[in-house]
């Protein structure tokens, strides 16, 4: 079963990754597929492209900073002047 996951989580993995090798370290400095989901057109936050709102940002800042708060408040910490903080 865990093979057949595997195979089908991997259908349209495929393309070109060029990496640069250098002292023991590897970076990416080119990638391409024909099967990409990345599109020039909608990661452009300009105004008037039309396909991002900047008012959708609100609700993922708001969830993200839930996800901060909550943590700072298991560990009693929360960078407001006068709550206590643990050290």
């Amino acid at each position: 079963m865990l093979q057949a996951l595997i195979d089908v989580s991997q259908t349209y993995v495929s393309g070109e990754v060029t990496v640069r090798l250098y002292k023991g370290s590897a970076s990416v400095i080119a990638r391409s597929s024909p099967h990409s989901l990345y599109s020039a057109d909608l990661v452009t936050f300009e105004e008037g492209s039309g396909i991002y709102d900047h008012q959708d940002a609100e609700g993922f800042i708001k969830l993200n900073g839930l996800r901060l708060r909550s943590w700072a408040a298991r560990n009693g910490k929360s960078g407001r002047p006068g709550l206590a903080q643990n050290s």
